[in-house]
């Protein structure tokens, strides 16, 4: 088979529009935190960015997409040996993907799910700002990343047992990625303990027109996070691409006007997180259902989510961004959503996958118990082994910041610099003004060329006329 071309460049193109996402979501979450603490929760994300890339290409992604050996495990891990280091032996035919018949070089398929790898690490820093120390991050991020989101991975898309055996569908990772990395979430948010002040204190966010921007460049990567993941170019392509919009559009609205109704006010940072749990929900539909559904499953989720982010208030534990409330429900909601409207006149797939129609579509229950199914297993699976990698991290170098350095501010004990820089322009030393046109002395002091030079105007003055 030769390489298809328009295939690869779709698939490129879509790989960087993923990778996009995590900058993206660094300043969303960034914008959200507070000042003193943004560059830790963005430094998480950027971290993700190096981390996964390096093990993906070592290990990841032949555990999670190798299929050959393993003596009959490849149900729950993929190979050992395939892909590992990333084969350079591979050349010609030998290195297409041909899983799918796509024509699609095996190097591009592996980097497209590398960057789904990334994402999916970085979206669990959300919950933990303000209080995580950056070396148990980095060492919870490895442990998980190697014994969660590579197995599950494979479960889902490698040929494992969730889409082998039970016969669920995902079509961009709303098990995969966002049930996923929001079970983690809760699992080490519930061993690493509330902020200091949490809730009594408020948390507010610092930059609401860095959560918007963040959350416009999410919504720009999504496209190839959703339509990317059919590979080729087709008519399936198209409608992921076209739901995805429609449900997120949809998302924000069902937002806010919960925030509507129950403050009387909508809000930018409410319409950016209603925009995220939009995207989050047609994630794993994208590609199965149709766009009027992709509308009511986005006011849904929207809707929905507006609200499950207060439940850390009742329930008592101190998600700080929302991922359990947004990501884990909404991912929840996308994924059972397949069981209601997936149909064959959208992907004629999935009867090839072995699944069935929605309910709506006369399939009756069994796909929407199969989803169902597939959600609890990956949520069990995630969130009690990320308890347990939680705790042996506390026990080997710790999780939690000081509460001296919590309260002071993250970034400097951390990372040894702030956000923003809030010092005089002027003073002895620097000269302000002067020193930039050359007219201080050594002390300072202006010369007596500069005592020469008549006053600048106040901005004020010089806006007026």
């Amino acid at each position: 088979m030769e390489i298809n071309t328009g295939n690869t460049a779709w698939l490129l193109l879509s790989s960087a529009l993923v990778l996009l996402m995590t900058p993206g979501l660094a300043l969303f979450y960034g914008g959200l935190n507070r000042s003193k603490g943004v560059l830790n929760m963005m430094m998480m994300s950027f971290s993700a960015i190096g981390l996964i890339s390096v093990l993906w290409v070592i290990y990841g992604f032949t555990l999670a997409f190798g299929t050959n050996g393993n003596a009959g495990v490849n149900n729950v891990i993929g190979s050992f040996t395939q892909y590992l280091g990333t084969e350079t032996s591979f050349i010609g035919e030998e290195w297409l993907f041909l899983g799918a018949g796509t024509g699609i070089p095996t190097y591009v398929f592996m980097v497209f799910q590398m960057m789904f790898a990334i994402i999916t690490v970085a979206l669990i820093s959300g919950a933990v700002s303000d209080r995580l120390k950056f070396s148990g991050w980095l060492l919870f991020a490895f442990a998980w990343f190697t014994l969660v989101y590579l197995p599950v991975a494979h479960w889902v898309w490698g040929g494992g047992f969730i889409g082998s055996k039970i016969k669920a569908l995902d079509f961009a990772g709303g098990t995969a990625v966002h049930i996923n990395a929001g079970a983690a979430a809760l699992g080490l948010v519930l061993i690493l303990g509330k902020r200091v002040g949490w809730p009594r204190e408020s948390f507010k966010p610092h930059n609401v027109p860095l959560v918007a921007l963040g959350a416009g460049l999410l919504w720009f990567g999504w496209f190839g996070f959703n339509a990317g993941s059919e590979l080729t170019v087709d008519g399936t392509t198209a409608v992921a691409f076209v739901n995805t919009q429609v449900a997120t559009a949809a998302g924000v609205l069902g937002w806010i006007v919960v925030e509507w109704i129950r403050s009387g006010k909508p809000t930018l940072v409410g319409a950016s997180s209603g925009a995220i749990a939009g995207l989050v929900a047609i994630t794993p539909a994208c590609g199965f259902i149709a766009p009027l559904p992709s509308v009511l499953l986005g006011l849904i989720a929207g809707a929905v989510c507006a609200y499950a982010v207060g439940l850390k208030y009742k329930l008592g534990f101190d998600d700080s961004l929302d991922v359990v409330g947004v990501h884990f429900v909404a991912g929840w909601i996308g994924s059972l959503f397949i069981g209601l409207f997936a149909t064959l006149q959208v992907n004629s797939a999935i009867e090839g996958l072995g699944a069935s129609e929605g309910l709506f579509y006369g399939g009756g229950v069994t796909q929407l118990g199969r989803q169902a199914l597939a959600s609890g297993i990956v949520s069990v699976y995630s969130f009690g082994v990320a308890v347990l990698i939680a705790l042996a991290v506390k026990a080997v170098i710790g999780l939690r910041a000081d509460a001296d350095d919590e309260v002071a501010g993250i970034d400097v004990a951390e990372h040894a610099e702030s956000a923003y820089d809030l010092s005089p322009t002027t003073g002895s030393s620097g000269g302000g003004a002067f020193a930039m046109a050359g007219l201080t002395s050594g002390s300072g002091k202006p010369t007596p060329e500069a005592a020469a030079e008549p006053a600048a105007a106040p901005v004020g003055e010089k806006i007026a006329g």
